[in-house]
């Protein structure tokens, strides 16, 4: 191996270290979130963001409504995870009855901006503090199996795992959200995957490289349009 492939390997299992180590670490309690050192990495992380600053901003404050509102209703009598990607809300975790379920839901879908809720809810008790991260290491390996793939766009990729699904979210078109699928099914401990992505066309998705690539000017570029949400 010449000295170049081995400088890249290196850096390669570097990152995927640093991807299962940060996820170890939000099994925690009072988990942050742990930003990367290296600013090239963030910086370019973001740049390549398929969403618009705007759905970005949005999915935050989404986010953050989201958990105090399942908060509310379900308080200790469950365990609810919120995501939110492109305006669409994944949610996780285990609930009480049918009811409490249906009631999260609607009052998810009821936050200004909700586009869509998918309700993955289970009745069952709240799931172990051991569970949650064996979750947590599996999200890890897979977001380090997505770097590791050079046929797939890690940064437009999002993980969720739970009680052994992998839920996988982001604008990928079609051909990536089937091998994004394949390279999860391998990784040890996941005994689901479930597709949750907003698709994209091959050409939006050409427009989109053509929006992130490095210009010589210094006008703004505008944001990407936003992709339609399959279920």
């Amino acid at each position: 191996m010449n000295k170049k492939n081995s400088s890249g390997s290196i850096w390669k299992h570097r990152l995927a270290v640093l991807v299962v180590g940060s996820a170890m670490l939000c099994a925690l309690p009072s988990c942050v979130p742990v930003m990367m050192a290296s600013g090239a990495v963030s910086g370019s992380m973001a740049a390549t963001d398929r969403r618009t600053l705007g759905a970005q901003t949005e999915d935050k404050i989404i986010l953050l409504k989201g958990e105090n509102t399942a908060s509310n209703l379900v308080g200790e009598k469950g365990h609810v995870n919120v995501t939110s990607f492109n305006r669409k809300v994944l949610l996780t975790g285990e609930v009480q009855n049918e009811a409490m379920k249906q009631a999260v839901g609607n009052a998810i879908a009821q936050i200004e901006n909700v586009e869509a809720v998918v309700n993955e809810l289970v009745i069952a008790a709240p799931s172990s503090l051991t569970s949650r991260s064996s979750d947590t290491l599996i999200t890890g390996k897979v977001a380090a199996s997505f770097v590791d793939d050079k046929q797939l766009f890690s940064q437009s990729l999002k993980t969720v795992t739970e009680r052994g699904t992998v839920y996988l979210m982001g604008r990928v078109t079609e051909q990536e959200g089937n091998r994004a699928a394949r390279v999860a099914s391998g990784v040890s401990g996941v005994q689901r995957v479930v597709k949750v992505f907003d698709y994209i066309s091959d050409q939006e998705l050409q427009r989109l490289s053509t929006l992130s690539a490095p210009r010589n000017t210094d006008s703004n570029s505008t944001g990407a349009g936003d992709g339609q949400y399959a279920q």
